[in-house]
Parts: structure tokens; C-alpha cells; sequence
């Protein structure tokens, strides 16, 4: 008897005979169980879409193939990490379709490796790369390709805080920054705050979530926005983040002003930022906004900061704790600091 027949004595309420416990004692006591299972690289199906993978690339083509063969990209070679995800197959064909040299790594999806050690959120081996293989720059996506950071040619980090000033620059230049308008999270570097200060350019803040920067881009007229990890949303293309576009719209300014992606990057000064967790229980996690002694020792820190810096403290939607972030010139500076705040919060309200 099967498992099918186990079912069946189940659902009628009948005792399962002796001969079926046995066999399911000796299934139980054998590595046979693991057969039953769907893990790891048994779990889900993959269905190769050409008609869907052609109607992407042309997207890309349609969009910057022309432009692109006005640029001289004979010396212009790209790095790109996929992740083992979404953008695994397409990316090389996009990149081959527009004429840019590229090598590619990561690109061998087995159902379980996606982001595993490389990718956006592992740039330690595309930095390496980048460098060893003289690349212009790098482009790292993540799993599900909607995010995108990148990596200059001297192996250092863009992060999404980069790409915003560096797109932001040239939209406004081209006269194509609608509502003359950047939007980004809470979240994202004073740097980003300060550049578009600079700049003339309005800097529109969102609470943490690509969703919230989407709805205040849709309410106000905004065509660029996004996160410091790299989910960057260009609304005349897309309503979501999509992290080939935001590489091709980093490479097109890098080709069109003959510049390399480290000298693009000197617009932006990034500020050390610490995020250090206070543990408070679920239900007294906004309390500290009522605390006069917490809210004083925000205030005083702030007033210090004259401006190069800032605290910013908000509660975590998902577990116990209160995330103190704050940013300054001097790192071992505002780690102390960090720590104290969060110590104050588990004192005070634990």
C-alpha cells in the first residue's frame, strides 16, 4: 500500500492495517523520507519564455540603441555580476544587442544559488574583477533584478545615494527632471540631501520602502526616485525599480561625457552613517518619541551636528527594536554616540 492508501484510511477514520505501520515505520527509519521531500534543488519549475526574453531586449534597444552607437565604446568594457537570478540570461543578450564589451559572471542559476555571495548585496568579488581585468566599471543586480549598484574603476562602491546624484545631474542638464525633483528615503546618505542643495534640485523625502517613493513620485510628478541599496525607479520608463535600466542610464552618461564613473561620483559627498539596535518590547516601541529625556539627547546631538550631520531614529515594523542611525564627518564620533542613544532607549524604556 501507498501513501495514497494511508490517505484514504485517514479521511475514512479507520485504523491503517498492521502491514502499512510497518511500512511507514521502516520509511520513517530509513533515509527514504527524503525522497518525499521537495528541497533544495527539487523545489519549483523554470519555463523558457524566447518571445518574452526578445520583447525585453528590444525595450533596450528601442531606448538607447541608437544613441548608444554615436558613442565611441571601443575601450569601454563592463563587468557584470546577475546573481545567479532574474537577469541571468538577458542581461548578456541586452549588453550584446546595444554593442558593449562585457564579461559576465554569476550567470549559472541552479534554483538555490541565487545572491549566494555575490551579486548587489556581495560586491567583494566584482570589486576584485573590476580591478584585476581593468574594467571601466562594474554592475551588480540582485536575484530578482530590480535593483542594481555599481563598482568604478578603482573597485569602489556606487551605492543607489550615487547613482541618484549622478542620474539627477544629468536629467536636470538635459532638462528632462521632472518638477526638478529627486525622491529617496529617509534613509538615504545627508550626502544625497546636501548635492541636490547644491544643485538647485528639490530633494523630496519618503518614509523606507520603494513603495512610499513610488506613491509620492505618482502623486507629485516626479520621474526619478529610489533607495540606497540601489531600487531605482525611472518613471518615464517603468512604475518599478529595474536594475538593467539603471545601469544602461549610469553607462549612458559615462559614454556621453567621456568621464569615468569615479570622476561622476566626485559630485556627492557621502557621509559616514552607524545603525546601531535598541531592544524594546513591541508594545512601548513608539514611546520614545514621548520621552523628554531621549527626545533631549536627539536634540542636543542634532544642535552639535550644525548641519554635517543627523539622527534619525525610527522603530522597526517587524521586530523589537528601535533603530538609532545616525550619520556625521567622523565615524568613531558618531559610533559612540549611536551607542549611547540606543543605551538611553533600552534604559528608559525597558
Amino acid at each position: 500500500m501507498n501513501l495514497i492508501g494511508v490517505k484514504y484510511f485517514s479521511n475514512k477514520g479507520m485504523k491503517i492495517p498492521d502491514e502499512l505501520e510497518e511500512q511507514i515505520e521502516e520509511i520513517m527509519d530509513s533515509e527514504q523520507l527524503n525522497d518525499f521531500n521537495a528541497v533544495n534543488d527539487k523545489i519549483g519549475v523554470s519555463e523558457v519564455r524566447q518571445d518574452l526574453l526578445d520583447e525585453y531586449v528590444y525595450f533596450f534597444r528601442k531606448n538607447f540603441e541608437e544613441e548608444f552607437e554615436n558613442f565611441d565604446t571601443s575601450n569601454f568594457v563592463v563587468a557584470i555580476d546577475t546573481a545567479n537570478g532574474a537577469t541571468s540570461v538577458v542581461a548578456e543578450k541586452v549588453f550584446t544587442a546595444l554593442g558593449i564589451k562585457h564579461y559576465i559572471m554569476n550567470n549559472t542559476p541552479n534554483g538555490v544559488n541565487i545572491n549566494e555571495n555575490c551579486g548587489s548585496t556581495h560586491l567583494d568579488m566584482l570589486k576584485k574583477y573590476v580591478v584585476e581585468n581593468n574594467c571601466n566599471l562594474g554592475i551588480a543586480y540582485d536575484g530578482d533584478g530590480d535593483r542594481c549598484l555599481a563598482v568604478d574603476e578603482n573597485g569602489e562602491e556606487i551605492d543607489g545615494d550615487k547613482l541618484l546624484a549622478i542620474i539627477s545631474k544629468y536629467m536636470k542638464e538635459k532638462g528632462t527632471l521632472k518638477n526638478n525633483a529627486v525622491v529617496a528615503t529617509v534613509m538615504s546618505n545627508l550626502g544625497l540631501k546636501k548635492y541636490a542643495q547644491a544643485n538647485d534640485i528639490n530633494f523630496v523625502e519618503t518614509k523606507v520602502g520603494d513603495r512610499y517613493v513610488l506613491e509620492e513620485m505618482l502623486k507629485n510628478g516626479y520621474n526619478l526616485g529610489g533607495e540606497q541599496s540601489g531600487h531605482i525607479i525611472f518613471l518615464d520608463y517603468n512604475p518599478t525599480g529595474d536594475g538593467i535600466l539603471t545601469s544602461l542610464m549610469l553607462i549612458r552618461v559615462m559614454l556621453e561625457k567621456q568621464k569615468k564613473a569615479s570622476e561622476l561620483c566626485h559630485i556627492i559627498k557621502v557621509y559616514p552613517q552607524v545603525l546601531v539596535n535598541a531592544k524594546v518590547a513591541n508594545d512601548k516601541k513608539e514611546l520614545y518619541k514621548q520621552d523628554e529625556q531621549i527626545q533631549a539627547q536627539i536634540q542636543k546631538l542634532e544642535a552639535e551636528f550644525s548641519g554635517n550631520g543627523r539622527v534619525l531614529i525610527r522603530a522597526s515594523g517587524t521586530e523589537p527594536l528601535i533603530r538609532v542611525m545616525i550619520e556625521g564627518e567622523n565615524q568613531n564620533d558618531i559610533g559612540q554616540k549611536a551607542k549611547q542613544i540606543a543605551n538611553l532607549i533600552e534604559t528608559n524604556l525597558n
